[in-house]
């Protein structure tokens, strides 16, 4: 895939539309629920308009990694984007909430092509990896910016617009990162017909959807003992059995297992995994700790040094892999982990914006932000070329599934300590028993107009900041395991291709 300088110019700048377009449907419609349960007067069936999308995404994710090394990445790219576009056009004329989560599906499948393929082109089109890192620290904060400013923008949206578009939004960027692709990447066609993995790509599809439905319902929709959770989570574990049998069989898996026997991508996996915990956490509860707790007026003043560290972060690391090994990189933002969630865990419920503003610059610059390019280029460079789409798409993957897991788990976390707290001290602030379940909601600190006792929603406040607090062990727990999985992962570095070369030569 032999590209001029001014095609690469352009190639960069369709994938940067594509990436910025799926990454912010990741988050944009959560914060549009409300409305959109309003117009549908549906309540029950909303969160699903999320679920849906997340499930699909991750689901399909590693199925186009693995299609567009087979039949190559334009091919596939424009079926995403295809997809992605027709999803969001439906999604946005849907008269019904059924409607709507089917439309999500459609589109969720068509970003489960974008993220990978993006990164997969741009470590093909630059031949030196340092470049290649470089570009990648650019789209890893386009990745991480879309994700948290996805909350605020489509709130704003749905306040001027209407919540359609957030969907509609997307079309006019998919169109144009759709026609400068199509002009500007020249592909280059294998001679040969590859063999389609079918069971595999059903068994993983099968393995994904059941395990993120028990993590997204568990102690929210379902007890985790309950039988509906433990019968999602054995479907998992048998058809991921069946799944691993198939691939090591099969002529041309899905996801070549063999991948994982090296320690930077096992290693990196892991860390993808927890940096996903941490970040889902931080953008479910952060809003909820300012405005509830803290008692802003929205959550802008804090989560905006967060995006802006985060693109920080990012960018600075796709340079600094030039400089350093992946592992020192990568024990630094696992050290950065612990450090903030441990800060997190402690902080008061009267902490100063200063403070906080403080805290969200580490955790955006060093806990989230560097491994958003370091995690691409660390696997980009440790897999054969013929599995770069594969192991592109292997990053949002887990760090998908970690943000899954680590957000219902902090939920349960936090809404545990909140039924537990509230009892306890309701009786000396006059709580009468039967308000104790209504106070116990934590939405409730959240709805500005509200009218409540001073005394009651300082210790409803103190409640919640607790419970939120004791919810971030969960990500020192997961830095920690991040911190000891860096220390393994051996002492690749970046290489440019004559120092590959150089070095082979040697051996």
């Amino acid at each position: 895939m032999a590209e001029s300088k001014s095609n690469n110019r352009l190639i960069i700048v369709a994938m940067a539309l594509g990436l910025l377009m799926a990454s912010l449907d990741n988050t944009i419609v959560a914060s549009c629920l409300n409305k959109i349960s309003e117009d549908f007067n549906i309540f029950d069936k909303v969160s699903w308009v999320f679920t849906a999308y997340m499930l699909a995404a991750t689901s399909t994710m590693l199925v186009f990694g693995k299609m567009s090394d087979l039949f190559g990445r334009k091919l596939f790219y424009m079926i995403g984007i295809g997809l992605f576009l027709i999803g969001s056009a439906l999604c946005g004329v849907a008269q019904s909430a059924d409607q709507l989560i089917w439309f999500r599906i459609i589109q969720g499948i068509g970003s489960g092509a974008l993220l990978p393929i993006s990164f997969a082109i741009i470590y093909t089109i630059f031949k030196d990896p340092k470049d290649a890192a470089k570009m990648a620290g650019v789209f890893g904060a386009i990745f991480g910016l879309s994700s948290v400013a996805g909350p605020q923008l489509g709130s704003f949206i749905a306040e001027h617009l209407g919540w359609r578009w957030n969907f509609y939004i997307n079309v006019p960027i998919g169109l144009a990162s759709m026609i400068i692709l199509m002009i500007s990447l020249k592909e280059t066609r294998s001679e040969h017909k590859p063999k389609i993995d079918y069971m595999g790509t059903l068994f993983l599809i099968i393995t994904t959807v059941s395990l993120m439905l028990a993590l997204e319902w568990g102690g929210k929709v379902y007890a985790w003992n309950s039988w509906q959770e433990i019968s999602l989570f054995t479907t998992s574990v048998v058809i991921g059995i069946l799944f691993i049998l198939v691939e090591l069989r099969a002529t041309e898996p899905i996801l070549p297992l063999s991948i994982f026997k090296n320690k930077m991508v096992l290693g990196t996996s892991v860390l993808c995994f927890c940096q996903g915990v941490i970040m889902f956490s931080a953008i479910t509860y952060l809003p909820s700790f300012t405005v509830g707790v803290l008692g802003h007026s929205n959550s802008n003043g804090i989560l905006t040094p967060m995006m802006a560290s985060l693109i920080a972060g990012a960018v600075l690391f796709g340079f600094l892999q030039s400089k350093f090994a992946f592992r020192t990189l990568m024990l630094f933002t696992m050290l950065m982990t612990v450090i903030v969630a441990s800060l997190l865990s402690i902080v008061s419920s009267d902490a100063s914006s200063g403070y906080m503003i403080a805290l969200m610059i580490l955790l955006g610059f060093g806990a989230v932000g560097p491994l958003m390019s370091v995690a691409q280029s660390a696997i980009a460079v440790n897999v054969d070329p013929k599995y770069i789409g594969v192991s592109s798409s292997i990053v949002g993957f887990w760090r998908n599934i970690g943000g899954i897991l680590g957000a219902s788990i902090m939920a349960t976390i936090v809404n545990n300590n909140l039924a537990r707290l509230i009892p306890v001290g309701a009786e000396k602030v006059g709580i009468p028993t039967d308000k104790i379940g209504t106070l116990a909601n934590p939405e409730l600190l959240m709805q500005a107009g509200v009218e409540m006792d001073p005394h009651i929603r300082a210790f409803l406040q103190e409640a919640m900041g607790t419970a939120i607090n004791h919810g971030f062990i969960l990500s020192i727990c997961v830095g920690i395991i991040g911190l000891i999985t860096a220390m393994f992962v051996g002492t690749s570095r970046l290489d440019s291709p004559k120092k590959k070369q150089s070095s082979a030569a040697h051996t």
